[in-house]
């Protein structure tokens, strides 16, 4: 499916449409890298390991959108660092994602372990940072698991890094399907598309792997621990044993 869309009627219209597609697409030729990724969670939490997240500028997102979720896994740590985020500088953070070294200092500050899952979201996928946090992580004895759009990372519009893209270097890779750019609709009068789809189809292949590895952890007779909302009545009650758990791990 062309992704990329004509202006031909309301752009809002047009960009919900291209957005379902994406989705639509995710349970056909996406499903098997989706069960893929849940069955390698599935089994580092099942185990006792943790699953990592990350991503910068947007894609930072959808770290957070794994963590300390209402319906999530509790074993969920992101690798979150201001200077890669848009909040501060969204210039220093494309400036920082392209410099060498940075994923090496990340790994070294947040504790990994062998038998831990790894999730790297990127667009474009072939920035210093992502390339090397995939690769360092895998020498680190993490499996990994890539978010990203295939089809800008082999355009040749792309802009060149010099480094491998992360589609080509992680153990599964699900492709979001996003236009080259991300942005995804094009609006006749006007010189450059907008409404991006990376984020919102991001979320849900993340959201989607959580629930199949959920399920397949209770096919095998494990009871994994998930957060219930603290918006619910009793909520707090049930999350704080969690919480617990989880800061204590979190500084062993």
């Amino acid at each position: 499916m062309n992704t990329e869309t004509p202006s031909t009627g309301s752009a809002g219209l047009q960009y919900l449409d291209v957005v379902r597609h994406l989705i639509e697409r995710l349970a056909t030729e996406e499903w098997a890298q989706l069960r893929s990724a849940a069955e390698l969670v599935a089994t580092a939490v099942g185990t006792g390991h943790a699953v990592h997240a990350f991503g910068t500028g947007h894609g930072h997102m959808l770290a957070e959108e794994l963590f300390y979720r209402a319906g999530g896994l509790v074993r969920v740590r992101p690798i979150l660092f201001e200077g890669l985020m848009l909040h501060a500088s969204g210039p220093l953070s494309t400036a920082l994602e392209r410099l060498p070294g940075v994923a090496a200092a990340l790994l070294d500050d947040h504790h990994v372990a062998a038998g831990d899952v790894l999730i790297v979201a990127s667009n474009s996928g072939g920035n210093a940072v992502v390339s090397e946090m995939v690769q360092l992580a895998q020498e680190r004895g993490l499996r990994v698991i890539a978010v990203t759009s295939v089809r800008h990372a082999t355009s040749p519009a792309a802009r060149p890094t010099g480094f491998s893209r992360i589609h080509a270097l992680a153990d599964v890779v699900i492709d979001n399907g996003g236009a080259v750019g991300d942005a995804a609709v094009h609006i006749d009068g006007f010189d450059r598309a907008v409404a991006p789809t990376s984020t919102v189809v991001g979320a849900t292949v993340l959201n989607a792997v959580v629930a199949e590895s959920v399920q397949i952890m209770v096919d095998r007779g494990i009871i994994p621990e998930v957060y219930e909302s603290s918006n619910m009545a009793g909520g707090d009650v049930t999350n704080a044993p969690l919480n617990e758990a989880a800061r204590q791990e979190a500084t062993s």
